[in-house]
């Protein structure tokens, strides 16, 4: 994925040249070294920057720092998700349940994702144009249709309703200010742009990290997921949708778990077993740094500069789990405790329950220089969907219960058997708040759901009126996340959210 670092600018500089029109009343020539959209799109090579351009924006939300990370935004939502950094501001804003649309996180994710559109839709256009070997076109063409999917189906789940973008824009265009669409119309761009991608002739598998099938049928089975339930609510024929495409990923036998859960933060496993599709870093490259905001504050444990403690666990998540569950033993999916970084014989307390999960011990113990990849979907999620899917659709069978006890067995937990259809769905949403928590999953299941965990009673509350455990309450406001403030201002067709 090199080959996407270094290309990534060139659209941008491509829109750049947009404004410089005027410049013909000075100069007649054109210099041919500069790129416009009008000389770039011509050769096979540029077909494939184009596209490695739009794969960008999908770290761009992951920076982390001293102000926070973006992609934090959604586990402070759930309520199970804690800080100690306090000049991240915008992490507290929603955490409390105080959010304004003056968050910096919601204009990340707009903006960067927006940006990712764009160079989808600059890549879908000009593509079709380069003289080049069809088959290759068809699949560049499928891996953009599966970006810009991505992109419009986190954009609306997090803000509702977006503007819907398919053509390149320039100055000139009458979607420069673009008014916003229904949530319905927007997935129906999403689901059309991932059948277009899975007919597009990608493999299953992808090692270096580009789209593959695998990903494209996973993650239109969590699309259909999302459309069986709120907003749109399709129901049964949507589970039955989403059930079919995630056995489709099950029966390829093309991924498996990881038999420990170490290597779920294991940089040797990138893009392999069972991380589907994962967002690319290179260490001495690009660099994982949102490995900064998960060390906990100032303990001097980490190789890193800088030890923020900018997002770590409850203690009331973590101590919900099954007293016998593997992930919430010491080292799995947290820890509590970890080496003094001058003397790796001294053990360190910590004071909670920090993300192991998502830890570069490589990168945190010598380099500080991560080569972790973010995963965006693993196996586990298309197990899961599968199974709460099937479920729906005619109660829980045995395919269902083999899902969900593949999870559980690696987790140390004794397998479901003899449920009915009400407790073995939410057998499947425990095992997802469980399993996903701490991957930017959590929330969207809630807002899906309308459901919340309740972490006293193991049971799940209405979205609406549940308490987090440290007192805010969420209201109906909180099922979106605010157009950002500067984007209305700059686009006086855009509505702003009801309730900000």
């Amino acid at each position: 994925m090199k080959t996407i670092l270094k290309t990534y600018g060139l659209l941008a500089l491509i829109a750049g040249t947009l404004g410089f029109t005027g410049c013909k009343k000075f100069l007649d020539e054109s210099d041919p070294s500069n790129f416009t959209v009008e000389n770039y799109f011509t050769k096979p090579e540029h077909a494939r920057s184009s596209v490695n351009a739009i794969y960008a924006s999908l770290r761009e939300p992951m920076s982390s720092g001293f102000g926070g990370g973006a992609w934090t935004m959604t586990e402070f939502a759930t309520g199970q998700a804690a800080t100690d950094l306090g000049q991240a501001v915008d992490s507290y804003f929603v955490k409390d349940l105080q959010n304004t649309a003056d968050n910096s996180y919601g204009l990340n994710y707009w903006q960067n994702y927006y940006k990712g559109i764009g160079n989808a839709n600059l890549s879908i256009a000009k593509i079709p144009g380069i003289t080049m070997d069809a088959a290759e076109m068809k699949r560049l063409l499928g891996e953009a249709h599966f970006l810009r999917a991505w992109y419009y189906f986190n954009l609306v789940q997090l803000f509702g309703n977006i503007p819907l973008i398919t053509e390149p824009v320039d100055l000139k265009s009458e979607q420069l200010r673009p008014k916003q669409a229904a949530p319905a119309d927007v997935y129906k761009l999403i689901t059309d742009d991932l059948i277009t991608a899975e007919a597009s002739g990608l493999p299953w598998v992808d090692v270096t990290g580009k789209v593959s099938l695998g990903a494209v049928k996973s993650l239109l089975a969590k699309v259909y997921l999302t459309m069986a339930g709120y907003p749109l609510q399709k129901g049964n024929e949507y589970f039955n949708l989403a059930a079919k495409k995630a056995e489709e990923v099950i029966d390829s036998k093309q991924f498996k778990l990881f038999s420990n859960y170490g290597d779920l933060h294991n940089p040797a496993k990138k893009n392999v077993e069972e991380n589907i599709f994962m967002i690319q870093y290179k260490t001495q490259i690009i660099p994982a740094n949102w490995q900064e905001l998960i060390i906990p504050y100032n303990k001097n444990i980490s190789a890193y500069s800088s030890e923020t403690g900018g997002i770590y666990a409850t203690a009331d998540f973590v101590k919900s789990y099954d007293p016998s569950d593997l992930r919430a033993k010491e080292g799995q999916f947290f820890f509590t405790k970890f080496t003094n970084q001058d003397n790796r014989n001294q053990e360190v307390a910590l004071g909670g329950y920090f993300l192991y999960k998502l830890f570069d011990v490589v990168a945190q113990t010598t380099t500080a220089n991560s080569d972790l990849n973010w995963s965006l979907i693993r196996y586990a999620d298309v197990l899961l969907t599968y199974a709460e899917a099937s479920n729906e659709v005619s109660g829980p069978g045995a395919k269902a219960y083999e899902a969900i006890n593949l999870i559980r067995k690696r987790a140390q937990l004794p397998e479901l058997a003899g449920l009915s259809a009400s407790q073995f769905q939410e057998a499947t949403w425990r095992e997802r708040w469980y399993e996903l928590c701490f991957e930017n999953i959590t929330w969207f299941d809630m807002v899906r759901l309308h459901k919340a965990f309740n972490l006293t009673t193991k049971g799940f509350d209405n979205y609406v009126g549940h308490k987090f455990t440290y007192g805010p309450v969420l209201t109906d406001r909180e099922l979106l996340f605010p157009i950002p403030s500067r984007e209305l201002r700059n686009n006086t067709n855009l509505i702003p959210t009801k309730g900000y």
